[in-house]
C-alpha cells in the first residue's frame, strides 16, 4: 500500500478492521509476520478488500529466535529481548494505524527508541516486567507521556484509544488482534462478517 494519501473515516475503520482480522487469523495459525509494513499490505481496489503478503513462520510462543530488522522497531527489540510473542505484531499494526492517518512512519528518525520514549514516556526499568528479557537497558532521559493526539491529530477519540492499546510497552499488556476486533472504534462498521 502506498502512503501518497491520508487515509481517514469508514476506509480507514476498514482497512484496520481487516489488518486485525488477517492478524487474528495468522496468530491462530502460529504465522507471525516479524515485518509488517504498509508495503506488505495488498489491497483489491475493485474489493477494497487487504490481504497480507510475505508472512513468517514461527514456531510456538514464546518465540526465541533472532528477530530480523523490523520496519517498526519494538521497544523490546531495541532492548535487547531475547523472549518475544505474538505481541510484537500488535506494535506494528499500531504504527501502521497511525502512519495511514498521518502519511508518514509514528517514530521515523535515527534513535527510534529514544522516538518512542519521548511520545509514550520513558519507563521505569524496574517496574517494566518484560526487562527481564532485554539485555540493553540503560539509563534513558526521563520523558513524561505524551498524549498520542499530538503524534495523530486527525485520528478520532476512539481511534486513539485503540492505538493506545497497541502501542503499550509490555508485550503482555497489549491488546489482542481479537480483543482489537472488539474495540468500539470498529462498532459503526457494517458487515464485518463479509471483510
Amino acid at each position: 500500500m502506498s502512503m501518497k494519501y491520508m487515509v481517514t473515516g469508514d476506509f480507514l475503520v476498514s482497512l484496520m478492521y481487516q489488518l486485525c482480522k488477517s492478524m487474528a487469523f495468522c496468530h491462530g495459525h502460529g504465522v507471525l509476520t516479524q515485518d509488517l509494513k504498509p508495503q506488505n499490505l495488498l489491497m483489491d481496489r475493485n474489493t477494497m478488500t487487504l490481504k497480507i503478503a510475505d508472512p513468517w513462520i514461527s514456531q510456538t510462543e514464546p518465540f526465541t529466535l533472532p528477530m530480523k530488522k523490523y520496519t517498526h522497531e519494538l521497544p523490546e527489540v531495541l532492548l535487547g529481548a531475547t523472549h518475544y510473542s505474538s505481541a510484537v505484531d500488535i506494535w506494528s499494526v499500531g504504527c501502521i494505524f497511525a502512519e495511514l492517518v498521518n502519511k508518514h512512519v509514528i517514530f521515523a528518525g535515527d534513535s527510534e527508541l529514544l522516538r518512542i520514549f519521548r511520545l509514550l514516556g520513558t519507563p521505569n526499568e524496574p517496574s517494566v516486567a518484560w526487562s527481564e528479557h532485554t539485555q540493553d537497558w540503560h539509563e534513558y532521559p526521563q520523558w513524561k507521556p505524551l498524549s498520542l493526539s499530538t503524534a495523530v491529530p486527525n485520528l478520532d477519540e476512539a481511534g486513539l484509544d485503540l492505538l493506545s492499546k497497541m502501542l503499550v510497552y509490555e508485550p503482555a499488556k497489549r491488546i489482542s488482534v481479537k480483543k482489537a476486533m472488539e474495540h468500539p472504534y470498529f462498532d459503526d462498521l457494517p458487515q464485518k462478517s463479509s471483510l
